[in-house]
């Protein structure tokens, strides 16, 4: 599911890197201890031919290409809970194959989860089209991805997820006030909590939705992976695709926000002031996301 599998098959349990330094830096290695004895078992239960695993891979889960009794390809994909993704494989059920890699089996334990998925060929990222083409492609799934929540749905809300990251960047800044101008920090954060409250739409988001996350299919001509499910303003999910257009954005903010509201069919000013606030929160660790809200006009 990221970058492309070695050729030879999988010996004891390869580590990709970079999961490597991302569970010892989040947990220890207490993890990496527990997950070439929760691959094997998973092997064995879902009668799996695993592979080596994909390279350079992700840094939070450990991902490999499988074969599953009948020969069919799959993915196998084990990481450990946290928050953000803790709906994942509610929010591939709930989408069906629809615009999102079909999920086949999954299990949650007290620290990992485990999900095996559809195998996209040729799995090319959509990170390697002309951004101009991303926009289209993003945009058409977004909207095919925004459904109603299921009844009695276990998703967590957007008002949420922005409340813990309004507290944890106000966390920073008492530590480092100089890391942010301090009004633009104060009108940043004030629409973090108001712009998921006055919603007139809920939907189910993807939240993590950008090209390196959209793989070429034969099911369907794209498809999107490590989905972030959350429940709430439609607006927000064009962000962090907005925020991975490092070029454009910082050539004209605000006709890329408006042509992305456009083709999302969505209210320009409200993509504006989101993108605003995304700015702002991320800007401690990119300081120049600071100079990009300050020419995002949101009234």
């Amino acid at each position: 599911m990221i970058g492309h599998p070695t050729a030879e098959p999988a010996a004891g349990l390869p580590l990709p890197p970079a999961l490597v330094v991302s569970a010892q830096r989040e947990h220890g290695t207490w993890w990496l201890a527990t997950l070439p004895g929760t691959v094997a078992r998973l092997a064995r239960e879902w009668a799996l031919d695993v592979q080596a695993p994909f390279r350079p891979g992700g840094q939070t889960a450990w991902v490999a290409p499988v074969r599953d009794r009948t020969g069919a390809e799959r993915v196998l994909k084990v990481g450990w809970r946290h928050p953000e993704a803790e709906h994942e494989t509610d929010g591939l059920r709930a989408w069906a194959g629809h615009g999102a890699v079909r999920l086949h089996a999954a299990e949650r334990t007290g620290d990992s989860s485990a999900l095996l998925v559809e195998r996209c060929r040729p799995d090319t990222p959509l990170t390697v089209r002309p951004e101009p083409v991303q926009d289209e492609v993003v945009a058409g799934l977004l909207r095919r991805l925004w459904i109603v929540p299921p009844a009695g749905h276990p998703f967590r809300s957007l008002r949420a997820m922005c409340a813990q990251w309004a507290e944890e960047f106000s966390a920073q800044v008492a530590v480092r006030p100089d890391v942010v101008d301090p009004g633009l920090a104060r009108e940043g954060m004030a629409l973090f909590r108001e712009l998921p409250a006055d919603a007139d739409r809920s939907v189910l988001l993807v939240t993590d939705l950008h090209a390196g996350n959209v793989l070429a299919a034969e099911r369907e001509p794209w498809l999107v992976i490590d989905p972030k499910p959350h429940v709430g303003d439609p607006a927000y999910d064009a962000t962090q695709h907005l925020l991975n257009c490092t070029e454009r954005l910082q050539a004209d903010p605000a006709g890329l926000v408006d042509r992305m509201a456009d083709l999302l069919e969505v209210d320009r000013v409200r993509l504006r002031r989101w993108l605003f606030a995304r700015c702002v929160q991320e800007s401690p660790g990119d300081s120049p996301l600071a100079a990009i809200a300050r020419r995002l006009p949101i009234d």
